[in-house]
């Protein structure tokens, strides 16, 4: 997939003009909601069919700085996936194609009453979708 891409603002830069940490996990977010959009299964959809999907985790591991008006291409991939717990690595590079940032998620799957799911049971079309786009060789 070509990733999705996030123009840095202003107001995510602090006082020495460089992206403030906290931003990252943001985009992170902003990502992960692309990436389910491109596989055909966007947020709505996804609650609409009584799906809900928290962060249980995350990490980030910060390469370089960013600051206003940077591009930042952030790719997104199943990096684990049994049917209950989802991880999602991503790999954060500047318009010149350097690695700014690694990070990782990880998310459960509910039901609208709060109830952990095995998706791969509760549903098997978006289990499918998923697990194109998982690869444990890389």
């Amino acid at each position: 997939m070509d990733g999705y891409q996030h123009k840095v603002q202003y107001y995510e830069t602090d006082q020495m003009g460089i992206v403030h940490h906290s931003n990252y996990i943001r985009w992170m977010e902003e990502a992960r909601v692309d990436f389910l959009d491109r596989i055909g299964w966007d947020y709505k959809k996804l609650e609409e069919s009584g799906l809900f999907s928290p962060v249980t985790s995350v990490s980030c591991r910060y390469r370089r700085s960013t600051g206003f008006s940077d591009c930042i291409r952030i790719y997104v991939k199943v990096e684990e996936f049994k049917g209950v717990k989802l991880k999602l690595s991503y790999k954060m590079k500047n318009q010149n194609d350097v690695l700014v940032c690694e990070a990782s998620s990880e998310h459960c799957f509910q039901d609208a009453s709060g109830r952990i799911v095995n998706i791969k049971k509760q549903c098997e079309l978006f289990y499918e979708a998923l697990m194109e786009n998982y690869s444990e060789k890389e």
